[in-house]
């Protein structure tokens, strides 16, 4: 269970922040020797657990991190609470071993670096006095300090983004989706492993601010320069855990809710921006809340917040903190594209997170799709289909977006992996699922996915892990369907259906041709057909259907464009595209 922060615990968490603070402040920087580059293992986040990770949960993490932007490192202190569900004789946590450890402490007591302690193949492990039997808790203190990873080309391939404000001061960043939290700090580099509260208090010069996931518990400054921003957030998806900071100003407003509750909206700027921007992009914040709450359920962190800061990478899914990097540009859409895709992470990736790298298209497919669905919002049925459009003609179609096996890292991206089909693809099968089932099964479906029952209320729910056939089967039960056929085609193989037709008189037929395909049961996915501007469904049952078609009749196939298939068009837009001028 995990236990929210009132005001009462201000007090004692000012306190310990003020401590922690004061001994990392009085440690002295040790001498970094160039930094090796972190192991192979560190850089793979979900990565199968130990099986003393497995053996526990992580009830709170509380992590005292010093930025140091002079130096390009941190020093920091993480005491992690765990509690065993099963026998477990010694704890183990993923931290890059780029990292010094100072020393490390069990329940307050220090252990011996010979042979209590160790460090191995990226993970930290730790002797326990005596077995720590199912239910008995235990706090384990690590201090580290060192050079985290430098960012090569953030968010996509991550680590720190030390970088420099356009008014001179650091801004500093954190991005490691795919590396994982074992990057800057000493966790259970898995969603499987997401800890029930993460208390943060952030160590920075004074003249920066150190906005940060979950409910701000205020600041303390030191007098000597130094000033540490104090944060707490529940339930969160290890990856989201961030660290930016800069010279920011904020921005907020409550949100009224939908649902009759309201919270905070931020939005941490750096002071240099045009002010005129930032008038422009803050009051898109409340639409676009209120269309997810109206097309999803209500929004999850009400407790806590609705953030965002700005980066000087791209952006990324910070639990309530969100990283927007788009530079307020302005496009045809008439919202801005990065802000609506990152906030849809709050639903797709953050309440719900996947159980493996394998369904990440939970995330990043249903969150794409948002995108289409609120530009119809905004503008109506043109600009959902232009931006539908656009997504198809961006396929690669090369390898799956699922490929129903673990996997780790990065896996799902690059020259053996899908990329940006699990966003695009991803997107146009939950378009072409909702026009086969319908709006109510298939918004009722999200609904269970995300939040585990149909009829979300604040306060209802917690975060949920959910996989590629958790969906298959809530879908198959809201629809009372067996749809095997659909999900095959769609999500494991890398083609698209082909529609072959041939027309003979008065007779048109329809075939599907799926490669690939062995889910024991044709393709049958129903086609629409306009004749003479009247629309006739054809069932195709049986993978095949015919319709009488007059002579000289005018006839479009799909005229709505509901169903993902294979285009003539789009294949010879990409082939011109590929080839040389």
């Amino acid at each position: 269970m995990t236990l929210a922060v009132g005001r009462r615990d201000l007090l004692p968490m000012f306190i310990r922040a003020t401590a922690l603070a004061a001994l990392l402040l009085a440690t002295p920087v040790l001498a970094q020797t160039p930094p090796a580059e972190s192991a192979a293992q560190t850089l793979q986040s979900g990565r199968p657990l130990a099986p003393e990770q497995a053996a526990v949960t992580l009830d709170v993490a509380d992590l005292a991190i010093k930025v140091l932007p002079e130096t390009r490192s941190i020093e920091a202190i993480a005491t992690l609470t765990f509690t065993a569900t099963a026998p477990v004789e010694r704890l183990v946590v993923d931290l890059d071993e780029r990292f010094t450890v100072a020393d490390v402490h069990i329940d307050g007591v220090a252990l011996s670096a010979d042979g209590d302690w160790g460090q191995d193949d990226g993970r930290l492990w730790a002797q326990l006095a005596t077995t720590l039997s199912p239910g008995a808790s235990t706090s384990l203190r690590i201090a580290y300090s060192g050079q985290p990873r430098v960012a090569p080309r953030a968010p996509w391939n991550g680590g720190f983004v030390w970088s420099t404000a356009p008014s001179g001061e650091p801004w500093i960043a954190t991005a490691v989706q795919g590396e994982g939290c074992d990057l800057f700090w000493p966790c259970i580099d898995s969603s499987l492993s997401e800890p029930g509260r993460v208390d943060l208090h952030i160590t920075v010069p004074s003249n920066l601010s150190a906005p940060s996931n979950g409910r701000f518990l205020g600041t303390v400054d030191h007098g000597d320069g130094w000033t540490t921003w104090n944060w707490s957030a529940r339930n969160i998806n290890p990856y989201a855990v961030a660290l930016t900071v800069g010279p920011y100003e904020k921005v907020e407003a409550t949100y009224q809710s939908r649902f009759g509750n309201s919270f905070p909206m931020e939005y941490w700027h750096l002071k240099s921006d045009d002010p005129a921007k930032v008038a422009a992009l803050f009051p898109q914040f409340a639409p676009m809340l209120d269309f997810f709450e109206a097309t999803v359920g209500p929004y999850p962190f009400a407790d806590e917040k609705m953030g965002v800061v700005e980066t000087p990478h791209l952006g990324m899914e910070h639990q309530t903190i969100n990283a927007y990097g788009n530079g307020y540009r302005i496009d045809l859409r008439g919202y801005d594209w990065l802000l609506q895709h990152e906030l849809a992470h709050e639903w797709f990736g953050n309440q719900m997170t996947h159980a493996n790298i394998d369904d990440f298209w939970l995330h990043e497919g249903l969150g794409t799709y948002m995108q289409p669905l609120y530009a119809r919002w905004l503008h109506g049925d043109r600009y959902m289909q232009i931006e539908l459009g656009e997504l198809h003609a961006s396929l690669a179609n090369i390898f799956p977006i699922v490929r129903d096996e673990a996997l780790v890292g990065n896996g799902y991206l690059g020259g053996q992996g899908p990329g940006n089909d699990i966003y695009f693809k991803g997107a146009l099968v939950a378009h072409t699922l909702r026009m086969l089932i319908g709006d109510e099964a298939f918004f009722r479906s999200l609904r269970v996915l995300i939040y585990g029952h149909p009829d979300p209320r604040p306060g209802s729910f917690t975060t949920m892990r959910r996989s590629t056939r958790d969906f298959v089967r809530i879908v198959e039960a809201e629809t009372g369907q067996e749809l095997s056929w659909f999900f095959e085609a769609y999500l494991l193989n890398g083609d698209l259906p082909v529609l072959n037709q041939s027309r003979e008189g008065d007779r048109l037929t329809l075939s599907w041709r799926v490669s690939g395909y062995s889910a024991g049961v044709p393709f049958r996915m129903p086609v629409e057909v306009e004749i003479d501007g009247v629309v006739t469904t054809v069932p195709m049952t049986d993978g095949r259907g015919e319709i009488s078609v007059p002579a000289n009749a005018s006839v479009l196939i799909d005229p709505d464009n509901k169903v993902l298939r294979r285009l003539d068009l789009i294949e010879t837009y990409r082939a011109s595209r590929a080839r040389p001028n």
